[in-house]
């Protein structure tokens, strides 16, 4: 990936919206949602809605496909791979410390939650108590 694509990825990705979006999306695979669906999940209005789609459709991170009268869009995962790649190997070096704090499996690699702040999401996606 190039540092261009990296960049518009990853600023596609600076906002709460555009995060919550992805991870609407991405356990929906190739199917995608419907325009109309995602915007009843997240509560959000459909301009504000199609802005925050555009921008991430742009910067690769989304697909869409048109469906009789809806819209439908897609995690490009290819893309999001790509991206934190980028930052992973290109921008830190695979750096053991960096690569074993976004390991899937803390126990397997020895980290715990101990150090994450009150409210701090884990790696596995479970928040902490």
């Amino acid at each position: 990936m190039d540092r261009s694509k990296a960049l518009a990825a990853l600023s596609a990705l600076a906002h709460e919206t555009r995060l919550d979006l992805i991870r609407l999306l991405t356990p929906c695979g190739t199917e995608g949602m419907a325009a109309g669906q995602i915007a009843e999940a997240l509560g959000i209005a459909a301009p504000r809605l199609s802005f925050h789609l555009s921008a991430l459709e742009q910067a690769g991170l989304l697909r869409s496909r048109k469906l009789a009268r809806h819209v439908f869009y897609s995690v490009d995962t290819h893309m999001v791979g790509s991206t934190i790649s980028f930052v992973l190997n290109d921008c830190c070096c695979h750096h053991p410390d960096v690569l074993a704090a976004c390991s899937h499996n803390r126990q397997a690699t020895g980290i715990t939650d101990q150090g994450l702040d009150q409210g701090e999401v884990a790696v596995s996606g479970t928040e902490n108590t």
